[in-house]
């Protein structure tokens, strides 16, 4: 089985931007992951990604998603449609993460597996702090994310008893 791995984007600076990698912080807080799983917190790197991403099979990436839904919303895009997803987007990171999934497609080194896994936005505004709508609904992104990984086969373990 090849890597996976579980990329946490966004501004943390920007409250519900930095979604992505809240979710990520918590997962790596709560849970113990195989060998082959890697949790990258991706920030707003873009580009740069592509070191990380080099050789990985199977990608999650937990981000802010505005389809429109009302604060809170999950939402799940697979495979092609991540493409159509990111044809929308406009942020650095998004625009970024495009380019280098399709960069990997050329150097005949291309992710086999993408899904998006993401929450409605409310509040863009600076600040490090969640709106609670979206800090109600981490404990849902965290739930798909860790079916997903099931779903692949990649047994986690939780570090304590957790709530969500």
């Amino acid at each position: 089985m090849g890597k996976t791995v579980i990329l946490g984007v966004g501004n943390v600076l920007l409250r519900d931007e930095g979604l992505g990698v809240r979710a990520l912080e918590l997962l790596r807080e709560n849970y113990e992951f195989p060998e082959e799983v890697e949790l990258l917190d991706g920030g707003t790197l873009g580009m740069d990604l592509l070191y990380y991403l080099e050789g990985t099979e199977r990608l999650i990436i937990l981000d802010a998603v505005s389809g429109g839904g009302p604060p809170g919303t999950l939402y799940r895009f697979t495979d092609e449609e991540v493409k159509a997803y990111f044809r929308r987007k406009v942020s650095a990171h998004e625009i970024g993460i495009q380019e280098v999934l399709a960069l990997l497609d050329l150097l005949e080194k291309p992710v086999k597996r993408v899904v998006v896994l993401g929450i409605e936005p409310k509040d863009l505004d600076i600040g490090t702090d969640l709106s609670p709508e979206v800090e109600g609904s981490l404990g849902d992104l965290i739930k798909a994310t860790l079916e997903l990984l099931r779903e692949w086969g990649l047994e986690v373990k939780p570090k304590k008893e957790v709530v969500l």
